[in-house]
């Protein structure tokens, strides 16, 4: 998945060429998002498969028309199901359902210039990648759950007038945690149901956001480009 987002990012550098550094323009966004998430571990091997809700409030700071950072708090259901996932898993059919809670920051870099046309060389209409780190809180039922998540994903944001921004944005978050699918039934758990150990973040939970969003710009960025020399 990471050679195939790697292969994308530079397609799309290719294609959408340079832009020049932005005079004008807002600092920062802040706004409101909500979409799908869906979680992959022990209980879910299909992309999109047992998709649930989620909400998040972000704030971006546009250090330029090509970076920006971005920091995140959402809240999403995440839940799953062993039913055709493991052959010689015995018992019942297992499954979970609960709600985290995720807090990250992200770094993002457009492929294309972002802003209003006609200055600079911007673009309305510009993908971006992004990666970072959060925290991750999933509370009971089963047990509370705190674990660190590396998120990496892709963008596309529209400019819908000169402080309105819309946006969808797919990411992948990948938590240092295996507990996120813990749940109990007739004294199974979810956690390891094959008795496999391992070690490293491949073989730990992650979840996915899926999400449309709104921001609105903020703090006028100041502008020198009348200054005297």
């Amino acid at each position: 998945m990471s050679k195939r987002l790697t292969l994308l990012s530079v397609v799309l550098l290719l294609l959408c060429g340079p832009a020049a550094a932005q005079e004008d323009g807002y600092l920062m966004e802040m706004g409101l998002g909500g979409g799908g998430s869906f979680y992959m571990g022990d209980a879910n091997s299909r992309l999109f498969n047992n998709t649930n809700g989620v909400f998040s409030v972000l704030a971006r700071y546009n250090v330029n028309p090509r970076f920006s950072l971005k920091a995140n708090l959402a809240s999403a259901g995440i839940s799953g199901s062993t039913e055709n996932a493991y052959g010689v898993l015995p018992g019942d059919e297992l499954k979970f359902s609960r709600t985290l809670y995720d807090f990250g920051v992200q770094v993002e870099w457009g492929f294309c210039g972002y802003g209003m046309e006609g200055w600079n060389g911007n673009h309305r209409l510009a993908p971006y990648g992004l990666m970072g780190i959060g925290t991750t809180f999933a509370p009971k039922p089963a047990q509370n759950d705190f674990a660190v998540n590396f998120p990496v994903g892709l963008g596309l944001r529209y400019k819908l007038s000169e402080r309105v921004n819309i946006g969808l944005e797919w990411t992948m978050r990948f938590s240092t945690s295996d507990r996120l699918d813990v749940a109990h039934a007739d004294g199974t758990s979810l956690q390891d149901p094959l008795m496999i150990k391992g070690k490293g973040i491949k073989n730990k939970d992650s979840y996915s956001f899926t999400m449309l969003y709104v921001t609105f710009d903020v703090f006028k960025r100041p502008c020198h480009c009348n200054d005297e020399e």
